[in-house]
């Protein structure tokens, strides 16, 4: 199975702000995506319908939606029910990222469920994966695209808060012929080159280009370690 969805060999950037943070807006967020688009980006992620919708207006990148929800009854919080996807639809998406770990979905949905909505819906599905076992059941539910997104950080990461790409070529030489893409914590030019060396698709970067706030209070905090600052 060879299919691109649109998507072409490169980097995504993932423009996403949490909820504290001051460029949580839907104008800054599509700002972003248009810097990201001039730069040479293939693709755009974004959370939340008015982030995604904003930008679907200014910005001509396939865009990767999502929807972060935190429900009572699930740990599944990255488009966990059929109601998120319909949100990401909605809001102009290509193609749809949701947890497709094996963890319990909210109101007793399931994995299957969810992506054959999300098909019906007309959309590509990223399957967001905390490892490299989980591709199989993830492209047997109807998944079209595998990504590392929710590997956690371990021993074997590429130094610390590093991507794993130990996980990233497990997944690729697992399933030949599928489209994998790696994310999570990439952050540098070397991580990228070596990300596409495994043979995915693509990378996507997120807080180490999109995340001004949070690469602040982290160069702010390592200052107050070292008595520079107060």
């Amino acid at each position: 199975m060879d299919k691109e969805f649109g998507l072409r060999r490169g980097v995504i950037i993932s423009c996403q702000a949490p909820e504290d943070s001051p460029l949580r807006d839907p104008h800054v967020m599509a700002r972003m995506a248009q810097a990201a688009e001039k730069a040479g980006a293939v693709a755009i992620r974004a959370e939340g319908a008015l982030d995604i919708a904003a930008i679907r207006a200014s910005c001509s990148l396939p865009i990767i939606g999502i929807r972060k929800h935190h429900y009572p009854d699930s740990e599944v919080y990255i488009t966990a029910t059929r109601h998120d996807v319909d949100l990401v639809a909605d809001a102009g998406a290509e193609i749809v990222a949701l947890d497709a770990t094996d963890r319990p979905r909210p109101g007793g949905e399931s994995l299957t469920d969810v992506i054959a909505h999300a098909k019906a819906r007309g959309l590509t599905v990223m399957a967001d994966l905390s490892h490299p076992h989980q591709g199989a059941s993830a492209l047997e539910a109807g998944a079209d695209i595998l990504a590392t997104t929710l590997v956690p950080e371990s021993g074997e990461d590429v130094r610390p808060h590093g991507p794993n790409l130990a996980a990233l070529k497990a997944l690729v030489e697992a399933h030949p012929g599928y489209l994998v893409i790696g994310e999570g914590r990439y952050a540098t030019p070397s991580d990228i080159a070596d990300g596409l060396g495994t043979g995915a698709l693509a990378i996507v970067v997120g807080r180490a280009v999109t995340d001004t706030y949070a690469l602040t209070t982290d160069l702010v905090r390592a200052a107050e370690r070292a008595h520079i600052v107060g």
